[in-house]
């Protein structure tokens, strides 16, 4: 298997890309079928095999050309003769470097300075200084790529060791040996020694240009990658809000890993017991033969869901993202009613339905921000929804259940808990803060199915999970 096919399926994963093992088998197949030689034919070939939506394949276009931009000659090596002579290897592409381009000239200095002296004469016979002396790009683009793979360079991960990789690579190349001509050229006080730095020069500067390009490949997604788990796992009223758009886009990311696990599969449903006195009576018109059949239905509620959100200044900022998440899960939760509340709750449901779930969310905060009283918000409750909730209803909460010494109104929220199929309290706070203060939460727990501390996109990305898993 072809490991330079293999590291770039690793860039394509690492940029969110999905290919499976079956993928990576059919890619294989595609570049053997195909050849190396032909860059677009083997782009379209392997985009056919390994991007399945029209995002993937932007990113993976993308990905390729990054790829691919020091050419197809080393995937030319694992090729055999024949396949050569059949799809030549494309021309490596190398940033412009005419400024350090050793001329002639100082060829041919180095050349008359090696008759006498014989260490420069064997860096002289080295096959990388050969392949500096007649600029060979193909040659210089295999060696360094054979030296970033023995230094690991696929899995650089911060610019700080673009300099550590360089020096790996470097010296894998041989560099060490160029630097020790220098140094005698440099002690014999030789004039060719400015011609031997030259070449030094441009090799060095091939070199920290390909760790460019392969940092700027590979870092990228690991760091996307890092940001979007430390981010997950922050405490989301300690995210800055230059960092807001990172965690909107991060969620939708995880509500679509949640869609496509919890899609609805169709199923094989039978068809029940057999209406056997509807049927007989239907078939009296036909002697009694039991011409139509009739089955018995049991009609089965749908789910629902009601969000009950504490917008109040401590807990505002989770609600938002709780809030969020839901209304990205529209086609795979069931119907879902929103209710905001501080001293007052009013349902928010239509606000989301009429604008964009962002501008939304900044309408029930400012409609419903305020002091916290949980006992006359759960009234209002009550009077809107109390009479709505069956079995079929999962209740979330999300809030710190911190009531400022008022009435919790225990009744209602028995009274919640016993119409409802499960009761689910969200609270961003500690666990070991659930008692202290004007906490309520001790005294809430006693109505509520399950409870958790939710106050990072990880732990609601759990909890969300499992609610799908309840309610399918």
């Amino acid at each position: 298997m072809p490991g330079n096919l293999v590291n770039f399926i690793q860039v394509l994963r690492s940029h969110d890309v999905r290919v499976s093992p079956a993928e990576t088998l059919d890619a294989m197949n595609v570049a053997t079928t195909l050849g190396y030689g032909d860059r677009d034919r083997l782009r379209d070939g392997l985009g056919m095999a390994l991007a399945k939506t029209p995002a993937e394949e932007t990113v993976f276009n993308q990905c390729f050309d990054s790829y691919f931009t020091r050419g197809l000659a080393d995937f030319s090596l694992e090729q055999d003769e024949s396949d050569t002579e059949e799809n030549p290897p494309a021309t490596a592409e190398a940033p412009d470097d005419s400024e350090l381009q050793p001329s002639a000239s100082d060829a041919a200095a180095l050349e008359a300075a090696a008759e006498n002296n014989p260490e420069l004469a064997a860096v002289m016979d080295s096959e990388l200084m050969r392949a500096l002396l007649a600029n060979d790009r193909n040659a210089l683009t295999i060696a360094m790529t054979q030296a970033g793979e023995g230094s690991g360079l696929q899995q650089i991960q911060m610019f700080t060791q673009k300099g550590q990789f360089t020096r790996k690579m470097l010296d894998a190349m041989g560099e060490q040996q160029l630097r020790g001509a220098i140094i005698e050229l440099e002690r014999a006080g030789d004039p060719a020694l400015a011609n031997l730095q030259r070449f030094r020069d441009l090799l060095r500067e091939q070199v920290r240009d390909f760790v460019d390009r392969e940092y700027l490949l590979h870092a990228e997604g690991r760091n996307q990658q890092f940001m979007e788990d430390v981010l997950s796992k922050t405490r989301l009223s300690n995210i800055e809000h230059s960092y807001l758009h990172r965690v909107h886009e991060l969620i939708r990311k995880m509500a679509r890993k949640l869609a496509a696990r919890h899609a609805r599969r169709r199923r094989q449903y039978r068809r029940g017991h057999l209406d056997m006195p509807r049927t007989m009576r239907r078939g009296v018109a036909n002697d009694g033969l039991m011409f139509n059949t009739y089955w018995r239905q049991v009609k089965r509620e749908k789910p629902q869901l009601l969000a009950i959100c504490d917008v109040s200044g401590s807990v505002a900022a989770y609600a938002k993202f709780l809030l969020l998440f839901l209304y990205s899960l529209q086609d795979v939760l069931p119907k879902v009613r929103s209710f905001a509340f501080s001293s007052h709750l009013g349902e928010v449901s239509d606000l989301f339905a009429e604008h964009p779930v962002e501008k939304a969310i900044e309408m029930v905060n400012w409609k419903y921000g305020g002091a916290t009283d949980y006992g006359s918000s759960l009234q209002d409750f009550a009077d809107l929804a109390l009479d709505d909730i069956t079995s079929n209803t999962t209740v979330i909460i999300l809030g710190d259940a911190r009531n400022n010494n008022g009435d919790p109104r225990m009744d209602i929220m028995r009274a919640i808990y016993q119409r409802s199929r499960q009761v689910i309290w969200l609270n961003p706070e500690s666990r070991r803060a659930w008692q202290t203060g004007d906490s309520e939460m001790f005294r809430y727990l006693s109505a509520c199915h399950f409870s958790a501390e939710c106050n990072n996109l990880k732990q609601l990305e759990r909890v969300v999970d499992q609610l799908l898993k309840s309610t399918r």
